[in-house]
Parts: C-alpha cells; structure tokens; sequence
C-alpha cells in the first residue's frame, strides 16, 4: 500500500476514533451513572419499606400491650372489647388471648376455640424467646393472603397475639414501587414471603434485574426490592437525551481538532517527503568574503523550497517541521544530493570553503559519516574545503560519540564551526567539547555594532577569545560598510552578509564567481542597513 493512502486511512481511523470518544465514554458514563440513580432509588424504596413495617410492628406490639388489661378476664365478657379494638385500629386482621397452644378468645371467631398452629395454619417457631413475630402464607380465617403473626407469652403459659394482614403490606409496596416495575417482598424471622410486583425480570439487553436487600435494625424484618432491567433502560435514555447533545458537540470538536493536528503532521511529512521527490527543494548559495583573500573565500549552503505554484516555504518553517516529524535526516541527505550535482559545474580555486549546515539529529544518525564522506567522494575533483556547521540551537546529547564523528572527518581535510555562536544554551562546552575550526558571530551581535569609536563589549568577548583559542572568525548578517570596517580592523577574516552578496541560486553563483567573485570588496560610506529574510 501507498505510504500516502496508509497515513491517509490512518489519519480517518485516527478521526473517527477522536469522534467515536466522547460518544463510548458517555455512554458508559451515562450506563454507570443511570445504574448509581436506580440504585439511590432502590436503597431509599428498601428503607421506605422497612419504616413502614418497623411502624406497623410497633402498633402490633402496642397492641399487645393493651391486651394485658384482659388477662384472666372470661372471653364473654371482653369479646366486644376485642372486637371493637381490632376494629378500630389499622392494620389488624384479628387479636386475641392464649392459654398455652390453645386460643382462648378471639376478635374475629369469639369463644370458638382452636390452636395457634391451626390459626396460623403451620406450627409456632421454636424461638427461646417470650416475644416473637413471623410472616405466614395465610390464616385460618383468610387462608389465601399472606399475614404476619405476633405473639406475647407469659411465664404461666397465658399469653397474647395479633396478626397483621399482609395486604397493608402489599398495598404500600404496589404504592411505592408498582409504577417502575418494582418487585419488592418482605419477611419477618424467615417465614413467608409478602411480595408484590411481576415475578417476570429476564434481563434486556446487556441489562439483568438488579436486587437490594437490607435488614431492620430494631426488629427481624428482611427486605428486597428488585428492579426490573426495564427501569435501569428508562434511566440511561434519560441520562442520554441530556447528555447526547454535549457529546455530540465534543465529538465534533475533538474530530476537528484532530483533524487540523493531522493536517499539520501528516501533510508536512508527506509533503516534505514529495517534495523530495519531485525535486522541489533547490540550493542557494551565499559567498563569503576573505579579508585576506579579499576576494570571495566560499559559500554557505541554504536550502529553499519551492511549491509548484511557486510558492516560497520559509526555512525556519519547513526546517522545523521536518526536525519534528524526523525528515531531518533524509532532507539533509537530499540537500548533499543537490549540493554535489551543482558543484560539479563549479570552476572554483582549490580550498574554496563550502559550508553547510548539520542537524542534531543527523549528527547522531548512524549514516551521518557515511553520507559526508560520500559527499565529499562526489566533489573530490574540485579540491574543495568542506565546513560542517553546528547549531547551539540543537543540543546534543550524545557529545562525545558527535566530537569522535567530527575528529574523523576532521581528520579527512573537513573543517567545523559553530553556527550563531553566542545564542545558545553551552557555547563554552561546545568550545571545550568538539574540535572547532571556525567561530560563525549571530547576526544580533553585529546589529549592535553603531559606529567604529564606540565598543560592543560581548562581541570584542567573542572575538579575542577566537584570537586566544586559534579560532577562526566568520561575522555572520554583515549589512554595511561600518559593520564591516568593524569586523576587519578586529582582525574577523570571513565576512558572510547582504554587504558583500546576497543568497543566489546555482546558475546565478556560477555567474556571479565569474564577474566578481575574484574582485576586491570597495568599502563604501556608512549606510543604513537592508531588511532581509534570509
């Protein structure tokens, strides 16, 4: 496959991932946070529950209570007593005293006699304890609803009971959980199940039925409340219909960002990487000048590119771009490739400098001696200088490995220097780090200069420390004629600036070499300086 269309199919995939995000993600956010709502929901259903029948307890018991005042009083004479408090009072089904197993008198069947086994229509828990409850399936009375008994025993067998109906029960779970599908039971001491709602929970979707249990505190009362899948749906569309749009919104906005991020990325690569091929970088050169010559010395290598339409990419953009998107390496052996076919046409002297930059990533490269030496092979005939120029803009980190690389092509006749020298973060470890043949001063330092009887204290620094070091010295942005008389009578040999030329392409230099390449610079009267773009 095409290295364009695959970064071109990467770049949708890329894309449509960056889109499919905030939609995955709050769609499991949504799901977790729609599972946390009907959970609060089902908590607070369980304990609505349990408080009314904690408090339905409470009224047994208290009724309870208020049935000693019968005790050892004949059922004749307390049966309309009976009757009217069960009557009276919510919830009851009927109440009555014991003897023993034995009822003795009764709300609902007065002076009719039977067992606690038969009224609760299976036998009594064997608890231990004097006060107890338990859910049943039915009565005797009403075998077919659910009820719950409570019972008082005293120390001489007598006692007393009275049974809650369960659909008080069922009513209040219909009433707080019927509309969302609730399937909630209750039981008091592990005895029968009081439920309402569908027994009917399969699961939809990925969805099952979520169940909650919890315990009362005060009496031995279990309840669950179950909720259906349907409900756990409902709240995640609700919890989606708020937040789709504000998705949708982010999806739209992290896919153009991603976008204009791949459109930088992946257009520079791919098109430096076109440009190479369709040759659309070329070399200008820009002579340097020899005081001692005085005549043009060399030139420094610049590379520029051209689009079709004959648009101009600046340097410090398109060099950038390429360090970042690692067409450092490759660009600078395009840049070799170009530099050794226009040179072949050259009619130079023997030593003529040719300088060209060096990226730190290339330095580093394991084919950065290689590609110089093969350089260096094609323009052999022409008994060139080659100057390799460093740039304390790029650090280094491997310096020694980068020092051993230079000391060898040193070693071959090849010249280094340091570019923009004074701009960087370790000039002075450069200077104890590489072996250095040259000191090319930034621009900036000889902008300060603004006439001859006055000093710029750091660039005399830089240039008595070239002296003191055997260095020598190429004044970089040289731009008129007190610059330069500056630069010489400080004994600077090379001068590279608009003053002596301006950057030319191949045909252009050739032409240029032969004119005036060999004539002496004419100092002219102070001017103001050029604006350029170099």
């Amino acid at each position: 496959m095409p290295l364009k269309k695959r970064n071109h199919d990467f770049g949708w995939l890329l894309i449509v991932c960056a889109g499919l995000l905030p939609l995955v993600l709050g769609i499991l956010c949504t799901a977790i946070e729609a599972r946390h709502t009907v959970s609060q929901q089902q908590i607070s259903t369980a304990n609505t529950l349990l408080t009314q029948a904690e408090k339905m307890s409470d009224n047994a018991w208290d009724m309870i209570t208020q049935l000693r005042q019968y005790h050892y009083q004949p059922c004749a004479q307390i049966e309309d007593q009976l009757q009217r408090a069960g009557t009276l009072n919510p919830y009851f089904r009927s109440i009555g005293l014991l003897k023993g197993e034995d009822i003795n008198c009764s709300s609902a069947f007065g002076l009719t006699h039977g067992t606690l086994s038969q009224m609760m229509m299976q036998p009594p828990p064997i608890t231990g304890k004097a006060w107890w409850s338990i859910s049943v399936r039915g009565t005797y009375g009403v075998p077919n609803r659910p009820a719950v008994v409570f019972v008082r025993q005293l120390p001489d067998t007598s006692g007393f009971w009275a049974v809650i109906d369960g659909q008080y029960l069922m009513d209040f779970m219909n009433a707080i959980g019927g509309s969302r599908g609730y399937r909630m039971s209750l039981q008091f001491s592990g005895g029968a199940v009081i439920a309402s709602g569908p027994d009917d929970m399969r699961p939809k979707l990925y969805m099952k039925s979520e169940s909650y249990k919890a315990q009362s505190s005060r009496y031995p009362i279990s309840v669950d409340v179950t909720v259906p899948s349907s409900e756990l749906l409902k709240a995640w569309r609700q919890a989606l219909f708020i937040f789709l749009p504000m998705a949708a919104i982010f999806s739209i906005l992290l896919m153009v960002l991603t976008a204009n991020w791949l459109r930088r990325r992946i257009s520079w690569h791919d098109e430096i990487a076109r440009a190479i091929r369709n040759r659309q970088f070329s070399v200008h050169y820009q002579p340097v000048y020899s005081t001692e010559l005085q005549a043009c010395a060399g030139a420094e290598a610049l590379l520029r590119w051209t689009r079709p339409n004959g648009e101009m990419i600046r340097p410090d953009i398109f060099i950038s771009a390429a360090e970042a998107e690692g067409m450092i390496v490759p660009l600078t052996q395009h840049l070799l490739e170009l530099m050794a076919e226009d040179i072949q046409s050259w009619q130079v002297q023997p030593g003529f400098h040719i300088g060209l930059n060096l990226a730190a990533e290339h330095l580093q490269h394991a084919d950065f001696v290689p590609d110089i030496e093969q350089f260096a092979a094609r323009i052999k005939g022409k008994q060139m200088s080659i100057t390799l120029e460093l740039t304390e803009r790029s650090l280094i980190d491997d310096g020694e490995m980068v020092a051993s690389k230079l000391r060898h092509l040193q070693a071959q006749g090849m010249k280094v220097a340091i570019d923009d020298f004074g701009t960087g973060h370790c000039s002075l470890t450069y200077l104890l780090t590489f072996p250095l043949d040259y000191l090319k001063i930034d621009r900036g330092f000889i902008n300060a200069i603004e006439g001859l009887e006055i000093e710029t204290p750091v660039l005399d620094a830089i240039i008595n420390l070239s002296h003191k070091l055997k260095l020598d010295v190429l004044g970089e942005g040289v731009e008129t004629a007190l610059q330069f008389e500056y630069l010489r009578q400080r004994g600077v040999i090379f001068i590279q600036g608009y003053y002596y030329a301006r950057p030319m392409d191949n045909d252009q230099l050739q032409t240029w070499l032969s004119e005036q390449g060999q004539q002496p610079l004419l100092v002219e009267e102070p001017h103001e300086p050029e604006l350029h773009h170099s």
